[in-house]
């Protein structure tokens, strides 16, 4: 499990003095409990890493607002936690794969327009299971959904 290894690896970073990391890895630990206590049941390690990408998803949002906002320090420190929050999550889907799973996506659910884009997005976003972005996914569906 993700929270066990974290432990670990909070305990590695505060002997080798490592402060983005530790500071990161207390962070994730944190999430971890907080939905632990939220959900009354022990993580199974999909639930992991459903916490995982959304602190992930934060990191990303907040290096877009601190690059529009100037503040290049601050996104290269959201950078550096990124960077290390990543190596929790499963690799992600070449665009190709994703495009194919959207294609099937709207075969199987027979959407015609960009009306029925949750339909395509609910199908879709089953078989990625948190690796592709949905951001992305969202993008080739409207593309798609627009072309018909």
């Amino acid at each position: 499990m993700i929270a066990d290894t974290i432990t670990k690896q909070i305990a590695e970073a505060l002997k080798a003095r490592d402060e983005i990391r530790l500071s990161t890895l207390r962070l994730l630990s944190s999430a971890l409990n907080y939905e632990f206590i939220a959900k009354q049941h022990k993580l199974s390690e999909e639930e992991e890493l459903v916490v995982v990408g959304r602190e992930a998803k934060k990191r990303k949002e907040a290096i877009e607002a601190y690059e529009k906002a100037g503040a290049q320090d601050r996104a290269d420190k959201e950078r550096k936690e990124l960077e290390i929050l990543s190596a929790w999550l499963p690799a992600q889907m070449p665009d190709n794969e994703i495009e194919a799973i959207v294609t099937e996506a709207i075969s199987q659910t027979g959407a015609t327009s960009i009306a029925e884009m949750g339909k395509v997005m609910g199908a879709a976003m089953a078989k990625v299971a948190g690796r592709a972005d949905g951001t992305k996914v969202s993008e080739m569906v409207k593309q798609k959904l627009s072309n018909l």
